[in-house]
């Protein structure tokens, strides 16, 4: 079990009273009683941890004293059973409290952009990407969140060469950030009269969605080219210059996007991305050396790096990073079942940082 500085949590116990007496007395307004909020949501998990778990501590004193008393029977019996149950909630509950003290990924609370990429295997790999985007497609809409197309390349056959889109709501980048990285699915395609296995692979990205005042970029460190958007199969979506591609000079970043109908609105998102890659890559080059420590659990979120295998034949789904293999491969597609994988690798990422973390 991690140490928990009680001194630590003694102060956090204190700032998160008296920031709740504040707010209450009404002496607060506009940004002060902004700015108070948001100190008070980030205390009061720790502080509610907290205060169950000296709970639990005072139960477990009272139910000891009980078991010692063999001059009722019975009250000592269910003092017995009583201490190993709240015994185990305690266990639990400090665990929880460790949790609530690990430091927060700022980007956390984030809107993120997702996007997807057709890799090796040609027609099923685009269909591949389209079947991941239909996946993260329904799971945010089960978590409540809102699904902004930014950039669609379609393919021919069907699913899609490239997509680009930005999902808004709580907690978007906190779920989705371990899903970046190399997919790869294994199936017979349909357009495989031997019925052989195929393996294909797609790659995602997930990065927080930055603010202005996050990336600052200059007029004159960009390269903006306009020509004319075309769709799947080479049939111009419309006759005017409207797609829009930037390039960021000084990192050589590229953008493209032709899927909004005015050069104008293509523009504002093509911005959109390239200020979103300029944050990962700060976010990256900030926590270079935590990240390097972390690799080996939940990998680094590398592109090349294979974080997933879809196997049909079989039915499974295994990610790599934290060795699970669920054998629900329709259910996880369907978008549902894919939270019990987030929900793993959250659960990992935890436990590692716990492991490390010192008081």
């Amino acid at each position: 079990m991690t140490k928990i500085s009680p001194q630590r949590i003694a102060l956090i116990e204190s700032r998160f009273s008296e920031l709740e007496a504040r707010m209450a007395s009404g002496q607060l307004e506009g940004d002060a009683f902004v700015t108070a909020s948001k100190e008070y949501s980030e205390l009061e998990p720790v502080a509610k941890a907290a205060a169950n778990v000296r709970r639990l501590r005072k139960e477990i004193e009272t139910l000891q004293h009980m078991s010692k008393d063999s001059s009722d029977p019975d009250l000592h019996e269910m003092a017995i059973e009583e201490l190993e149950d709240v015994s185990h909630q305690l266990s639990e509950a400090e665990t929880a409290l460790a949790i609530s003290l690990l430091p927060k990924d700022a980007a956390d609370d984030r809107p993120a952009m997702l996007e997807i990429r057709a890799g090796t295997g040609g027609d099923e790999a685009a269909l591949f990407a389209g079947d991941l985007y239909r996946m993260y497609e329904r799971y945010a809409a089960g978590q409540g969140w809102k699904i902004e197309p930014i950039s669609v390349s379609a393919s021919d056959v069907g699913g899609f060469k490239e997509v680009v889109v930005a999902i808004k709501g709580n907690g978007v980048f906190a779920k989705l950030k371990y899903e970046s990285g190399v997919h790869r699915v294994q199936r017979v395609p349909v357009t495989e009269s031997g019925g052989r296995i195929h393996t294909s692979a797609a790659t995602v990205a997930v990065l927080p969605e930055p603010t202005e005042v996050d990336i600052q970029i200059e007029a004159r460190d960009l390269k903006i080219d306009v020509y004319r958007a075309s769709g799947a199969g080479g049939q111009h979506v419309n006759t005017t210059d409207s797609a829009v591609r930037i390039t960021h000079l000084p990192t050589g970043i590229v953008v493209t996007c032709q899927d909004g109908r005015s050069q104008h609105k293509n523009k504002d998102q093509a911005m959109q991305v390239l200020r979103a890659r300029m944050y990962e890559k700060e976010r990256e080059e900030a926590q270079g050396a935590e990240a390097e420590a972390r690799k080996a659990m939940v990998g680094s979120g590398d592109r090349s790096e294979r974080i997933r295998t879809y196997n049909f034949p079989q039915g499974r789904v295994t990610d790599h990073r934290i060795n699970l293999t669920l054998h629900k491969l329709p259910e996880i597609l369907e978008g549902g079942g894919l939270g019990e994988l987030v929900a793993a690798l959250i659960a990992e990422d935890q436990a590692e940082r716990m492991a490390g973390l010192s008081d």
